[in-house]
């Protein structure tokens, strides 16, 4: 067992208010969690250097883990939304409520650094922002203006760009097209 969870020897003396088992549960379940987190980030380091010496974050089953920090995350902050399980977290977790706090803080920090841009949960005013951070965009010079075009639309997209004319050159549009049957005799 950690250091964190070892029980706060100071807190054992006063009673504890009497709380459902179901709000209980999610005390008990962080600190089940964090202990599997830590075993698993151990048992995936070690085979993360039996696989070549690899990354953490180029282990296959990387987003298991990232999964597993929201879960303490979302654990986590419903026991600081509960007061009723402070007296509880400083019997059961060493440093009480401060050291929860800070190895949420942790973990979330760890979370958001991983996480890819679709597991971030969108805050519906996070697009307004960044408009109003990016200013206005001018499309005119859109690089990607044209994605898809025919071979002569592209060079005659490129050619004025450059400010070249294209009237003075052919474009296969411009020639016959080739006869493909085979001759006869053949």
């Amino acid at each position: 067992m950690d250091a964190g969870s070892q029980p706060n020897r100071n807190a054992a003396a006063t009673p504890l208010p009497p709380i459902s088992r179901e709000t209980l549960w999610y005390l008990d379940n962080y600190i089940l969690l964090r202990d599997y987190y830590d075993r698993t980030i151990s048992r995936i380091a070690a085979r993360c250097v039996r696989k070549g010496n690899i990354a953490l974050e180029e282990y296959p089953h990387y987003s298991y883990i990232l999964d597993v920090l929201e879960e303490i995350s979302e654990t986590g902050n419903y026991i600081i939304q509960h007061k009723e399980l402070y007296p509880y977290v400083e019997r059961k977790i060493r440093g009480g409520m401060e050291a929860l706090r800070k190895n949420l803080n942790e973990y979330e920090v760890e979370l958001q650094k991983n996480s890819s841009p679709d597991m971030i949960k969108e805050d519906a005013s996070d697009l307004a922002k960044m408009k109003e951070a990016l200013g206005s965009i001018d499309v005119k010079d859109d690089p990607t203006l044209g994605a898809g075009m025919n071979m002569d639309d592209l060079m005659n997209k490129l050619m004025s760009q450059n400010h070249v004319n294209t009237s003075e050159y052919e474009t296969y549009d411009d020639q016959p097209a080739p006869d493909l049957e085979k001759p006869e005799g053949n």
